[in-house]
């Protein structure tokens, strides 16, 4: 079934063209289909209720006072200063949190509130991650958030030299927090078969005793660069998407990705079996399994996999891309606005 299912999607898979960040337009045009009618005010005015307000008038920036998250407003202001004086004016309510903020069920009013990570149950409009440039998860290794991923392409690339695909431990591996029960599974099969998976629990902000690590002292973080010495590597879900997944494919492992509900923008050019495996957030240990040892026993296909994967983030997720998308995103979002932007004088100039 695995054999079928990759031999499918290799011959139905397109890749998209490797230029002016076109392997992401879809994701704008269809984040933004809800508004082809055109976003009013009190569209706008119910979406900034819910997110950080900003505008740019006459090429300039402006934030409300309070930010609720200031490195990942700084993140986002990275970007946004940048490409202000070549656009329209505009007003914008960003939002900095984890969680999109409206859900098509709940039967509000369509809002344009622009989030990191959504499910396609959301209005939201997805734009870059503050975390390409800031405000990504603080942990020890990374204290001030991961961030700077222009920085990390090179690091992480440069430590895949180091381990090729010959030399890395035929492991799968993962370290990261309990954030969902998902990642039970896993941990588990550690405990059973450590020859087969090294995956343990790190500690995060919440973390109160060894019950939030599945009865287990929790472990050291470690780097990215340090997945590298593995074939395979899990990515899941955090609160929302996963910061890692992209950081994840620049090792030239093979990433295994459980789950398909949560996206960030660039998640749809990633196609399931052609740049990674796809596993199901439900897989029991014994599934997990099946998985492993197919790859492990088609070692030239799992490495096909692994380099198909790292060029599609090395070629389409450049920081380049990233300017692009929020360029090409802004420029459609202020065509559709109907209405007069004023400045608001209770905003600061960023």
């Amino acid at each position: 079934m695995i054999n079928k299912d990759i031999k499918e999607a290799i011959a139905n898979y397109k890749p998209c063209e490797n230029s002016n960040c076109k392997c992401h337009e879809d994701v704008i045009n269809q984040d933004l289909s809800p508004f082809k009618d055109g976003i009013n005010k009190e569209q706008f005015d119910i979406a900034v209720t819910r997110a950080t307000k900003y505008q740019i008038i006459d090429g300039k920036l402006y934030r409300q006072k309070d930010c609720h998250f200031p490195s990942r407003c700084t993140g986002v202001e990275h970007y946004l200063v940048a490409l202000a004086p070549k656009l329209p004016n505009m007003e914008l309510a960003i939002n900095t949190r984890d969680w999109p903020q409206i859900n098509q069920a709940w039967g509000r009013q369509k809002a344009p509130v622009l989030s990191f990570s959504k499910t396609k149950e959301y209005y939201d409009i997805m734009y870059p991650a503050w975390s390409f440039w800031e405000g990504g998860p603080a942990i020890s290794l990374y204290p001030t958030g991961i961030g700077r991923w222009d920085k990390h392409r090179l690091s992480i690339s440069e430590a895949a030299k180091k381990w090729p695909w010959s030399e890395k431990k035929n492991q799968v591996f993962f370290r990261g927090s309990r954030t969902s029960e998902e990642r039970d599974a896993l941990i588990l099969l550690s405990r059973s078969r450590p020859e087969l998976v090294d995956a343990q629990y790190t500690k995060n902000q919440a973390w109160k005793s060894d019950a939030d690590t599945l009865y287990a002292p929790p472990a050291s973080e470690v780097s990215f660069e340090e997945h590298c010495k593995y074939k395979y590597l899990f990515n899941y879900r955090g609160v929302a998407a996963s910061f890692r997944f992209k950081h994840l494919f620049l090792c030239k492992s093979l990433v295994f990705h459980v789950g398909n509900d949560w996206l960030e923008f660039f998640y749809p050019s990633l196609k399931p079996w052609v740049h990674y495996v796809p596993i199901s957030p439900k897989a029991n240990q014994e599934e997990i399994i099946k998985y492993i040892e197919y790859f492990q026993q088609n070692d030239a296909l799992a490495k096909e996999i692994a380099d198909r994967g790292f060029q599609q983030i090395w070629d389409n997720l450049t920081v380049k891309d990233v300017r692009c998308y929020w360029r090409k995103l802004l420029k459609n979002y202020a065509n559709l606005v109907k209405y007069e932007v004023k400045k608001d004088i209770d905003l600061i100039k960023v």
